[in-house]
């Protein structure tokens, strides 16, 4: 049986009961109705939203509102579709080389209108996700089987599954359409510039790789470096910044939390001689400490990603407090989705510190919902929206790239 919130039935309003006189055929029950049988009769999504219009306009107390979406999310369907990503060729970091990468697809739905369907994407990089054990897929599957159950703070948990719903109910809210943000990337009148991504290998693969993106027009590169030999990198720095000055070329190095403490801010300074925009991640995460004394005393500007995953809403405002770092960068799949990114980047802000977001490997589906978000952002930076094109089995895909901008189509 579904139970609304309480303190949902509070409000006595006769002015408000009789709008919702669309929800009976006749006209004449509001009269003797109160909220608590309008919201019973409000079976439908498409009914909430009306109602949800309805009690704007009269402000109502906003954690009531609230209640009403939780008392809706209960007649909602859920169910995960788990899919495994080949990529095109392995993918190197200083964790490992990738060369499959599990997701799974949630479908949303309404029993009352069940060919409007929702879409979103659980995304999980195994040793790197902070919920992912042997267990996630049966975890997922359980939260979805029985969605509307749980209270809202269960998904804090798992952050991954938590931006999917949040996927899946904006985009059941739109039609189904994968519609997350209207508005002008996704209309297809507007492009977001993205930085081209060299993997990690062999030098001359590397090479490779950025000869290709530099001939497509890319005018900023991220570089994955810690796997190979420092100075081999250093080499195919130097080697890049002969070729293209820094008013040519955006460049951006991601360690992956690859060095050690003690020679961090040595190879801080080697790396700044080529006039790189920022390192992502130098130390491991979890040393706020010594990640501060290299944000104070670096000649680089430092950019945290993996500091970010699991840090609790209450504590990320200390975090950046304590570290103060020159940047962050914000991957809605490992943060906890659009919300918890919106509040990542209130405390930035707050700060005066810079921000862009990345994707996380996603299929087609996470990052077209990714892209659409960061759009509705207008940060004219680069962003890390690339990756689409990594796999060789990616689902059917609205977006491409012209260029160095992602377009929606």
């Amino acid at each position: 049986m579904i139970v609304a919130p309480p303190d949902l039935f509070s409000v006595d309003s006769t002015q408000v009961v009789k709008q919702f006189s669309f929800l009976f055929q006749e006209e004449k029950q509001s009269a003797q109705l109160d909220l608590q049988d309008v919201l019973k009769g409000c079976s439908s999504l498409q009914k909430y939203y009306k109602v949800k219009a309805i009690l704007t306009q009269y402000q109502l107390n906003i954690n009531k509102q609230f209640g009403i979406i939780e008392y809706f999310r209960q007649m909602l369907k859920a169910k995960a579709e788990k899919i495994t990503l080949k990529f095109k060729q392995p993918a190197g970091t200083s964790r490992g080389v990738l060369k499959t990468k599990n997701s799974w697809i949630i479908s949303m739905w309404d029993d009352e209108n069940p060919e409007i369907v929702g879409l979103g994407e659980a995304s999980i990089i195994e040793n790197l996700s902070p919920e992912w054990s042997n267990h996630y897929e049966k975890i997922l599957h359980l939260h979805c089987a029985e969605y509307g159950k749980y209270e809202k703070d269960v998904y804090n948990e798992i952050p991954s599954l938590r931006f999917a719903l949040e996927q899946a109910m904006l985009d059941l809210k739109n039609g189904g359409k994968q519609c997350y943000f209207d508005n002008p990337f996704y209309r297809g009148d507007e492009g977001i510039r993205i930085n081209g991504l060299i993997w990690m290998g062999e030098k001359d693969f590397m090479f490779e790789q950025i000869k290709k993106k530099l001939d497509a027009g890319f005018s900023c590169l991220k570089l994955k470096i810690g796997a190979i030999n420092f100075q081999d990198e250093l080499d195919l720095l130097k080697y890049i910044r002969q070729k293209f000055g820094p008013e040519t070329l955006e460049l951006r190095v991601d360690a992956n939390g690859a060095f050690l403490f003690a020679d961090a801010l040595n190879k801080l300074d080697q790396l700044s001689k080529f006039d790189l925009h920022s390192i992502e991640q130098p130390i491991a995460a979890g040393q706020w400490d010594e990640m501060r004394q290299l944000c104070e005393r670096t000649p680089l500007p430092i950019a945290l990603d993996e500091e970010l995953i699991g840090i609790p809403v209450e504590d990320q405002k200390m975090m950046i407090d304590n570290i103060k770092p020159q940047y962050i960068i914000l991957k809605p799949s490992l943060v906890g989705g659009f919300s918890a990114s919106n509040h990542w980047i209130h405390c930035a802000e707050q700060n005066n510190v810079g921000w862009w977001i990345t994707s996380a490997l996603e299929s087609n589906v996470g990052l077209n919902a990714i892209a659409q978000y960061t759009a509705s952002k207008n940060n004219p930076m680069p962003q890390g929206l690339g990756t689409g094109q990594l796999f060789e089995n990616n689902t059917a895909s609205t977006l491409k790239i012209v260029g160095e901008q992602l377009f929606h189509h």
